[in-house]
């Protein structure tokens, strides 16, 4: 019977853990949908300061989506283990790149789509082997969880490192060295990931009847919580700030996906009863989502194609004649690509005649 209702809330912890990527992709495109009716209607715009937002009913709709987003994962923290919730919330940023094509007229090139294939992939190797954790039903047996020598000693070590980031390494290299903001955000995030877990099952023991409130630990698990994730946006927000979006995004992902696969395995013993297909299975689907993120931001900007890709075929025989020029720099400027390819290609007939070839006429 037990296992029966392991499966039964793992499938909805997944359940959950899917609808919340895909509300809070979507969240981005009717928060920018929005803001772009205004900018059209010449009001004035966030970025210098406006608040016409929120007057637009679009707006609305995706902050709206957005705590819908975030609730389904908090409550997917609930059913299913945090080593399955994490990782999925990359779908987010896959659900956010595919509809930003469609409905924002934002282009997705050859890179973004490999990457979403990726992430989808890896997404679904995650959920085929994901570890099953040990039964946590009660606040008591959650206490008892959190006493454990193993967790307290990496709870200190977080608390410690977060310490000295903060006071010591962040005033001196915070603005120039990208992980020490984001490291900052990430390790407190295990933490906090651990604090909703342990409210999710007060919030099912409150839903059966039991007195939850007068439980020491719901308060407990509240406060740090709020803590946590104000220092989490604090320190990620000025990462945001002051390094590109799409250097900080994946880094973070990785980052704090780690710090929770970590938290969560000394917490609740996941990976004590996997075998050793699910362990390399669960690694690598993790691998694969960071390949597939990184794909996604790291090239974004790159106007490559699968009509370009004949050409960044034949670079290594440009480079053996001589020609250093980078198919990339060319994709990277349309305006200047038809000077760049015709560069290539009068090059190219050059070598070839010099080679006594007879394919550049």
């Amino acid at each position: 019977m037990s296992q029966t209702r392991g499966k039964y809330d793992f499938c909805i912890g997944l359940v959950l853990a899917m609808s919340s990527s895909i509300f809070i992709g979507g969240s981005f495109i009717l928060k920018k949908k929005g803001l772009l009716r205004l900018a059209r209607k010449g009001s004035m715009r966030a970025g210098q300061g406006g608040h016409a937002y929120l007057k637009e009913w679009l707006w609305w709709a995706g902050l709206l989506s957005m705590g819908a987003g975030e609730v389904a994962n908090f409550a997917a923290y609930a059913f299913a283990p945090a080593t399955l919730v994490t990782p999925l919330g990359a779908l987010s940023v896959l659900v956010s790149a595919i509809l930003s094509s469609f409905f924002l007229n934002e282009k997705l090139n050859l890179h973004g789509k490999i990457g979403c294939l990726l992430s989808i992939l890896g997404s679904t190797v995650m959920v085929i082997h994901a570890p099953q954790e040990e039964e946590v039903e009660t606040l008591n047996e959650m206490s008892h969880k959190l006493g454990d020598p193993g967790f307290v000693v990496f709870a200190t070590l977080v608390v410690i490192v977060s310490l000295i980031l903060i006071f010591v390494v962040g005033p001196r290299h915070g603005q120039t060295n990208i992980l020490v903001y984001i490291t900052i955000c990430s390790v407190i995030g295990a933490l906090s990931v651990s604090c909703v877990k342990g409210l999710g099952i007060a919030i099912k023991e409150l839903f059966a009847g039991k007195p939850v409130l007068k439980h020491p630990l719901s308060w407990i698990l509240l406060l740090s919580l709020i803590v946590c994730v104000s220092t989490q946006i604090n320190y990620l927000n000025r990462a945001l700030d002051i390094f590109n979006t799409s250097i900080v995004t994946p880094i973070y992902y990785v980052i704090f996906t780690t710090s929770v696969l970590t938290c969560s395995a000394i917490l609740f013993k996941e990976w004590q009863h996997m075998a050793a297909d699910d362990i390399i299975g669960t690694f690598s689907g993790f691998l694969t989502i960071i390949v597939g993120i990184f794909l996604l931001h790291a090239f974004k900007d790159v106007n490559f194609t699968l009509a370009n890709l004949p050409l960044s075929l034949r670079k290594d025989e440009r480079a053996a004649n001589g020609t250093l020029l980078s198919t990339y720099d060319c994709f990277n400027h349309d305006e200047e690509s038809s000077a760049c390819l015709g560069e290539i290609q009068s090059t190219e007939s050059l070598s070839a005649r010099r080679n006594g070839s007879l394919s550049a006429f």
